[in-house]
């Protein structure tokens, strides 16, 4: 081995990490760009299943790996916020959104006339910009653009530095051997094709060097597609390593994006081969990289054409092939395990992929825990009215699971903010630490209320008729106030947080005008003192929770 077959190689693995890092920071850019559309892919998500195909592509496209949103949606599927049914769909998506890539990196060859219509030609002057925009710029938006420019930059000189290192051996007879071989096996080319994008963990990254050797015209057509079936099917290892140690869903998710994967394999594996048993020359005829890309375009296109009728039936065989387990519970979201294990699903890192999903994931936890405490302080409430011990003992258990769910939160979030975000996604995460920290104290009150029943029970005490419908009257708009803040967190709407403010300001009023009046019957002896301290009591604990409802309606005017 000489000094330039030793450079050759270097240069080899050092384009091959500039493409890896270059497609990685696009990603992210992509991604960051699009962060606040993709707030909003959620709620589309119905059982229209064409639609979740559509938003499969879509995700896929901007976050530049099958892989990545297959490993989300394992997640979102661990956590019940998607069903398997949904979940089918996305995953079909997915794999033709990760064709993107392989269209950006044949670009370089479609403008091979003319050496100026060459990505290559451009990277060094996109990285330059791109460079300029992330140092200089003091727009989150800019620098987000900049990040993009880089990355491709990168993706285009790592791929020029592969191609330049390849090109001296492009006659070697080592090549031609190994792709004739390759080609003249399809079950060879297909695992050599999975087993390169399962270490790459991607098939974006693996279909792209796949090209690089085909733009230096040593890739047969036959070779080059059964390893392009191969990397769909290696695909599939980053979910199918994602979902161990979930729960079944997950697990069943991940088997339907291998089986979706294997029967378009089959199906166009035996076709392929049918093909060039009739017509050999088209077998060892030379393969560029745009016509990879078609391939490669086609295959997902029509393996997803055909498979989509059969949704359902690969939701079935991902049930047969991972059966369930001893005590495990039938149904798509496994739920009915408790408020508190659910959180905990939901909270699924694998959701980390995409910033902007964890995020209003994250977001959604803050509503569940903000529905489960408003249920808290109803009952605190009911157990003043009704005199209920059994009351009171609820609340303090869910008050323990309040703040149970509030550090797991927190711990959430703290990952989250630890991610790549822009200003306005940090804002959020803030927002969300604040919003967690107010509804923990909402349930303290909560928490005050059920002592201030039990005491009453205790002491035998008991409030006028009249006393008692003050508490009900300034208790409704104490809850209007709270579940309007947490409406408000849920839908983004600016109405939630207006009328959070009106019944604010009625709730002040109201504490107020009762504060006074009880004052006044306590003077006039129509109430007894000890339970006139009891029953200021709790007058000061419901404006505190209208407070902490004013705060979290705040946090979402900062947002809009």
């Amino acid at each position: 081995m000489t000094i330039n077959d030793v450079s050759n190689l270097f240069g080899f693995f050092g384009g091959l990490g500039m493409f890896l890092y270059g497609m990685n920071i696009m990603a992210d850019g992509m991604q960051k760009s699009a962060g606040s559309k993709m707030n909003h892919f959620l709620g589309m998500l119905t059982n229209n299943r064409l639609m979740a195909v559509c938003l499969g592509a879509l995700i896929t496209a901007i976050i530049q790996s099958s892989g990545a949103t297959t490993v989300m949606v394992v997640g979102f599927v661990s956590a019940g916020v998607l069903n398997l049914t949904q979940a089918v769909g996305v995953i079909m998506g997915a794999n033709i959104g990760t064709t993107i890539t392989a269209w950006i990196v044949s670009l370089s060859q479609l403008g091979s006339a003319m050496e100026v219509m060459k990505p290559v030609f451009y990277a060094p002057l996109l990285l330059g910009i791109g460079a300029l925009l992330i140092l200089f710029s003091k727009k989150q938006k800019l620098r987000t653009v900049g990040e993009i420019l880089v990355g491709l930059g990168l993706l285009f000189m790592g791929l020029e530095f592969m191609s330049d290192s390849i090109s001296p051996y492009t006659d070697a007879e080592i090549f031609s051997k190994a792709f004739e071989v390759l080609g003249g096996n399809p079950l060879l080319g297909m695992i050599i094709g999975a087993l390169v994008t399962a270490l790459l963990q991607s098939s974006s990254a693996s279909v792209g060097i796949l090209q690089t050797l085909a733009l230096n015209g040593v890739v047969t057509t036959n070779a080059a597609i059964y390893i392009t079936l191969g990397q769909n099917i290696g695909s599939c290892v980053t979910a199918i390593l994602s979902s161990m140690g979930g729960s079944r869903t997950a697990k069943r998710a991940a088997v339907m994006h291998l089986s979706f994967n294997i029967l378009g394999a089959i199906l166009f594996g035996v076709g392929s081969f049918l093909l060039f048993a009739l017509w050999p020359a088209l077998a060892s005829r030379g393969i560029s990289a745009v016509e990879i890309s078609i391939f490669h375009t086609i295959f997902n296109l029509v393996n997803t054409t055909l498979l989509f009728p059969f949704a359902n039936r690969l939701v079935d065989l991902s049930g047969v092939i991972v059966k369930e387990g001893p005590g495990e519970k039938t149904g798509d979201a496994e739920s009915e395990e408790g408020e508190e294990k659910t959180s905990i699903k939901h909270l699924d890192e694998r959701i980390f992929e995409s910033p902007a999903f964890a995020i209003e994931v994250a977001a959604m936890e803050v509503v569940h825990m903000g529905q489960v405490t408003m249920k808290n302080v109803k009952r605190g409430i009911e157990a003043i009215l009704d005199g209920s011990l059994e009351e009171t003992q609820e609340v303090y258990e869910t008050e323990k699971m309040i703040d149970r769910m509030e550090n797991r939160l927190t711990e959430y979030l703290i990952k989250i903010d630890n991610l790549s975000l822009t200003e306005h996604q940090k804002r959020v995460v803030n927002d969300l630490f604040y919003s967690a920290s107010d509804i923990e104290r909402v349930g303290d009150h909560a928490e005050n209320l059920a002592e201030c029943a039990a005491y009453m029970v205790e002491h035998h005490l008991e409030f006028s008729e009249t006393g008692i419908e003050d508490l009900r009257e300034i208790s409704k708009s104490v809850f209007k106030s709270f579940e309007n803040a947490i409406e408000a967190r849920r839908t983004g709407s600016m109405d939630f947080v207006r009328k959070v403010s009106q019944y604010e300001d009625e709730v002040d009023s109201l504490e107020e005008e009762l504060r006074e009046k009880h004052i006044e019957r306590l003077s006039n002896g129509g109430c007894v003192p000890s339970a006139g301290v009891v029953f200021l009591d709790i007058l000061t604990n419901l404006e505190r929770i209208s407070d902490h409802a004013y705060n979290l309606a705040g946090y979402m005017k900062n947002e809009i």
